[in-house]
């Protein structure tokens, strides 16, 4: 997406890696097709690429024909990766070097969802602030320590540009249109896609803490705020409680009135879902993701683990490398 002026339409080209999300893919052009229709000209056209010129298949197992193979292009004002589960494992196949070489023909390269990864791993990010799926935050954090990172619904820099993914790609594309041809053709088209309005960049990208808890006690929700900022470096629940303004006793009940459940039992799943996700997600050891999520010992990580789901952490690994 680009926002060059040499031309009445702006020329876009979305990379599709297999597994990509086509919830964010369709969030990202759809806007532009209305936009099309409602100004009467062509205001976009975008080209669909591939690692060879095969269909390539989706997260969600429909496949989408391509226009080009990427080694056959070699000029684009504007890139859109467009990545799903393991974006890592795809930049073997001549993908670090293509987009170095966009990069440095004065292509403005973004990301999708989880394209994020692909462009860390091409060595494009640095200096860059980021955002990407909030599930996927935590796995970044930990592979790319040096790389900036942000839970917004969408960033839009000068060369680089980062959406959630899902939804969030409408809202970017809304927000770069309005930029472009004005709010009031970005209104009609959000209007004409029955999107209630046009989020700004710092729209949260999850319900709010209350909603998701079924709760709106004060006390529950700072709790529960403190748990989820602490899982690296878990805080002691007395601690947890007086900056909830409660005492230990009243935490006790109140989680177990709200929650059914108590305080260290809830703590404890927030920081093993934590750790579920790095396996899946990341090449890191087990010790460091036990680290990672507030366990001292790779020990004392497998047997929390263990108990939880029923087998330990590295048979999940297995698993889900087997699958």
């Amino acid at each position: 997406m680009t926002e060059s002026s040499c031309s009445d339409t702006e020329h876009i080209g979305f990379l599709l890696l297999p597994g990509f999300s086509m919830m964010a893919f369709f969030s990202a052009v759809e806007p532009l097709r209305i936009a099309n229709r409602i100004a009467g000209r062509k205001l976009y056209d975008w080209t669909l690429i591939g690692l060879s010129g095969e269909p390539v298949t989706a997260s969600n197992g429909m496949t989408l024909l391509v226009d080009h193979p990427m080694q056959e292009v070699r000029h684009l004002p504007a890139l859109a990766v467009c990545s799903g589960f393991d974006p890592e494992m795809w930049i073997g196949h001549g993908l670090r070097g293509w987009l170095n070489r966009l990069d440095q023909g004065g292509c403005r390269i973004g990301a999708l969802d989880t394209g994020a990864v692909v462009l860390a791993e091409a060595g494009l990010l640095a200096g860059e602030t980021v955002t990407l799926h909030w599930e996927s935050l935590p796995a970044f954090n930990e592979r790319y320590p040096q790389i900036t990172t942000c839970d917004e619904l969408f960033l839009l820099g000068k060369r680089r540009f980062f959406c959630a993914g899902g939804a969030a790609a409408m809202d970017m594309a809304l927000e770069m249109m309005a930029r472009r041809h004005g709010t009031t053709l970005a209104i009609d088209v959000s209007e004409q896609l029955i999107h209630d309005r046009m989020r700004s960049r710092g729209d949260h990208q999850r319900m709010t803490l209350a909603r998701r808890l079924g709760s709106h006690h004060p006390r529950l929700v700072e709790a529960v705020a403190l748990m989820e900022r602490h899982l690296e470096s878990p805080l002691p629940l007395h601690e947890i409680a007086q900056r909830s303004g409660i005492s230990a006793r009243q935490l006790q009940r109140l989680f177990q009135e709200t929650l059914g459940t108590t305080p260290a039992t809830y703590y404890l799943g927030l920081r093993l879902k934590r750790a579920e996700y790095l396996l899946r997600e990341t090449d890191l050891s087990v010790l460091a993701i036990g680290l990672a999520c507030g366990f001292g010992s790779a020990s004392t990580f497998s047997r929390a683990f263990q108990r939880h789901l029923g087998f330990p952490p590295g048979t999940m690994r297995k698993r889900n490398r087997s699958s």
